[in-house]
């Protein structure tokens, strides 16, 4: 398999023109990169567009958008390096083309979303327990509840789960929801949306997901919509009448960065960390902190991704113990195929390791995943290449 090879003079280059200290560039050393599984397409599943879950033993839970036994998708579990599948889509009323990660709670049961499928078509929520039984906690309408969600959900301790959808709501842009779950058996969980995304100014089409901070503030973006029409960083705040919207960032797809379809990472400090498609520096997005401050929030770009247009990263960041952001690109690297990458902060800058570099072939094709990490082995997915070019799943182990 060819690797990519980068002198220090291409490294001092690429710092100049992203604008970085020369050191502010590494290669990752003594790599080893595995091949965990190989889609095929058929009962296991097929184009993973999300990466994977972890659970307290180390198994690994992820979804596909096609594939299964019936082509619609699938719900699999990766123990030891062995994939089961535990649940195949059929398309109709249980849903279909999952592309959100999973949730997994203390009973070992997934949570996730469908983007079609369900009572309506729009989509659905869904539960699949360790045993394989799924359930559809809720069948999306389009209007007012919202349409198509493509992104994972969000947990709180009383088990209520919150989302984004990419479509419908009250104006047909997207909406934020909640879902309680019944306080009896047989009956139905409830959706109440949080807010719908209105004509622009507010931000439109969430691909992402919500985050929580410590007083139960949500906390997400938006792809599209803002004063320049390149997407925002959004606060929905409780209040007694419903939830309050505030825009932290416009995006202007200039240094900034733009087209954010990945969500934000909160650390214990308060601060979030997030990922944008386009723009930045290199014209292939940036990776960007937002720190509360004096009222307001104030947003650094941490690194600026080369590439061409939407090449950075879709998905949300991961950040390990040691403050080491962590995430995968889509399409840059030295075969346009994407490439995963650790982001280090070192006297008060951000040092970006390349960890692999996609080649495209066997090893994988296009990353639109996000990364889990086990006992420093880092894990993912692509959507494409492998021995099937229906994608794989990886380990990264330094």
């Amino acid at each position: 398999m060819k690797s990519k090879v980068i002198t220090a003079a291409h490294k001092l280059m690429l710092a100049v023109a992203l604008g970085l200290p020369a050191g502010a560039f590494q290669v990752a050393q003594a790599q080893t990169f595995k091949v965990v599984h190989n889609f095929s397409g058929v009962s296991d599943g097929a184009n993973p567009l999300n990466g994977l879950t972890i659970d307290g033993s180390g198994n690994l839970y992820g979804t596909t958008n096609s594939g299964g036994a019936s082509d619609y998708g699938a719900v699999f579990k990766i123990d030891n390096g062995v994939e089961t599948v535990l649940h195949s889509f059929q398309g109709g009323a249980d849903g279909q083309n999952p592309q959100g990660m999973l949730i997994v709670d203390k009973a070992g049961s997934l949570y996730g979303t469908t983007t079609a499928g369900g009572a309506h078509g729009a989509g659905t929520v869904f539960k699949v327990t360790g045993t394989g039984h799924e359930a559809v906690l809720y069948s999306f309408t389009g209007a007012p509840d919202g349409a198509i969600p493509e992104a994972g959900l969000a947990r709180d301790a009383a088990g209520n789960l919150y989302g984004a959808t990419t479509a419908g709501g009250a104006y047909g842009n997207g909406a934020v929801f909640e879902l309680s779950p019944p306080k009896q058996k047989g009956v139905a969980w409830s959706e109440q949306v949080l807010y719908s995304f209105g004509a622009g100014a507010d931000g439109t089409v969430p691909v992402a997901g919500v985050t929580f901070d410590a007083a139960g503030n949500l906390y997400g973006t938006t792809s599209a919509g803002g004063a320049y029409g390149f997407g925002t960083i959004f606060q929905l705040t409780p209040s007694g009448s419903g939830w309050t919207e505030n825009i932290l960032h416009d995006f202007q797809n200039a240094e900034d960065g733009g087209v954010p379809y990945a969500g934000l990472i909160r650390d214990k400090a308060g601060d979030f960390y997030g990922a944008a498609t386009d723009g930045g520096l290199g014209g292939g997005g940036t990776i960007f902190e937002l720190t509360p401050a004096n009222g307001g929030w104030t947003f650094t770009v941490l690194y600026s991704i080369p590439g061409w247009g939407i090449a950075g990263a879709f998905r949300d960041l991961k950040m390990d113990a040691a403050g080491d952001l962590y995430g995968t690109s889509h399409c840059d690297g030295a075969y346009s195929a994407g490439t995963v990458y650790k982001l280090t902060p070192a006297s008060g800058s951000w040092t970006y390791t390349s960890l692999y570099v996609f080649t495209g072939g066997s090893d994988g094709l296009y990353a639109f995943s996000n990364l889990v990490i086990d006992h420093g082995s880092v894990y993912g997915t692509t959507n494409l290449g492998g021995a099937n070019s229906l994608g794989v799943v990886f380990e990264i182990t330094p």
